[in-house]
């Protein structure tokens, strides 16, 4: 099998927010990005363009029609695309002249394409899918999704926007990075190893598909869809611990009989189910509200589930790769360095020293603010 069609698979098929759980799950990113003094900066970034986004939410509701999906969905993806230029920026520390000439127009179309556009219209999409699980419904009741819809969209983009920004500006200054979040590391994996690809890419399809055939016995919608969300999240996550483990340390099998359940389960949990729940609602979102209204067929929830099989598998395998890889280039980190930075911030708070160096800063960093890994 050529490795350009694989690659060009890979790409297809898996950018869904490749750079959300990369920024969470590889150490190197994880402890740029969670840093106390990134923290407190961020939260300024976010809430900023949130109140942005009510403010054009209040004005957009009285000239457009934002009861249609498409016109929601194209107002989320054009404030998010400003929304991640600016956060961007931000995170760069440079003006808008220097950041021209320093990324270039190619990483910065990028940026506002994909981190921006593309990426907000998903989130906009997994609010509305949300509110369909707990039986609100964005069709008959549309102010308050809508409203929703666009201000989390536009937050979590500047997040992740600032933060992609601050590693590249870290990158600039000489700090190595041996996975940033641009998904070329992805394009290379399905290069490399393109036999792994595939193999993961079928198991996670026919496990995705095989999870979501129950839903054809639900008759209606919110139904199926708790129905097919539980089974396929599940199959999926369980999907990526496996290819995570082989990438990680070559043999899946042994180290899942080697692994305390323990630990296990924190990736089963995170990113496993949180992501593959994610994926799963970012699909069905596209289908309920822009090609089958107030329905989620057997046929789609099958492909759907597909789908989120394949992300899942080749993302485990993909991570499981990189953070092999950067354990081969760097001292061994703690067990429990991947931790959820977000739940461990909301547990713990720790007081930063401004006269510490850098060092202890990224230890602090690393005790505090660590996302989850299986049995390191």
């Amino acid at each position: 099998m050529p490795t350009g069609r694989v690659t060009r698979h890979v790409s297809r098929v898996t950018h869904l927010m490749l750079h959300r759980i990369s920024l969470r799950v590889l150490p190197s990113l994880t402890l740029a990005a969670t840093a106390e003094e990134v923290r407190k900066r961020k939260r300024l970034v976010m809430m900023v363009p949130g109140l942005v986004a009510f403010g054009i939410y209040r004005l957009a509701k009285l000239i457009v029609p934002l009861s249609d999906p498409w016109i929601l969905l194209a107002l989320s993806g054009a404030l998010s695309l400003l929304t991640a230029l600016v956060a961007y920026r931000v995170g760069r520390g440079l003006h808008w002249a220097a950041l021209f000439r320093s990324d270039g127009s190619r990483r910065l179309l990028w940026i506002s394409g994909w981190i921006g556009f593309v990426y907000g219209v998903q989130l906009s999409l997994l609010v509305l899918a949300l509110l369909v699980l707990v039986g609100y419904d964005y069709l008959r009741h549309p102010d308050g999704p809508a409203m929703m819809a666009m201000i989390i969209a536009c937050t979590a983009v500047a997040r992740d926007a600032f933060e992609i920004g601050y590693v590249r500006r870290l990158e600039r200054e000489g700090r190595p990075f041996l996975t940033l979040p641009d998904g070329r590391s992805l394009w290379a994996l399905g290069r490399e190893r393109p036999g792994h690809v595939w193999r993961w890419l079928g198991a996670g399809a026919v496990t995705g598909s095989i999870m979501a055939l129950g839903a054809g016995l639900v008759e209606s919608s919110p139904t199926r869809l708790w129905v097919t969300l539980s089974p396929v999240a599940l199959g999926a996550a369980v999907i990526c611990l496996c290819s995570y483990l082989e990438g990680r340390r070559g043999e899946w099998i042994s180290s899942l009989l080697s692994t305390p359940w323990s630990e296990l389960f924190k990736f089963l949990w995170w990113p496993g189910l949180a992501f593959a729940s994610t994926y799963f609602l970012v699909l069905a979102g596209a289908v309920l509200f822009l090609v089958e209204p107030n329905a989620l067929s057997p046929g789609a929830a099958v492909v759907t589930g597909s789908a989120v099989g394949m992300v899942m598998a080749l993302y485990g395998f993909f991570l499981g790769h990189r953070r092999r890889a950067e354990d081969q280039m760097r001292v061994p980190l703690a067990p429990n360095l991947l931790r959820c930075p977000f739940v461990m911030g909301i547990l713990g708070k720790h007081g930063p020293d401004s006269h510490a160096s850098t060092l202890a800063a990224q230890g602090q960093a690393l005790s505090k603010s660590t996302a989850r890994e299986v049995g390191a």
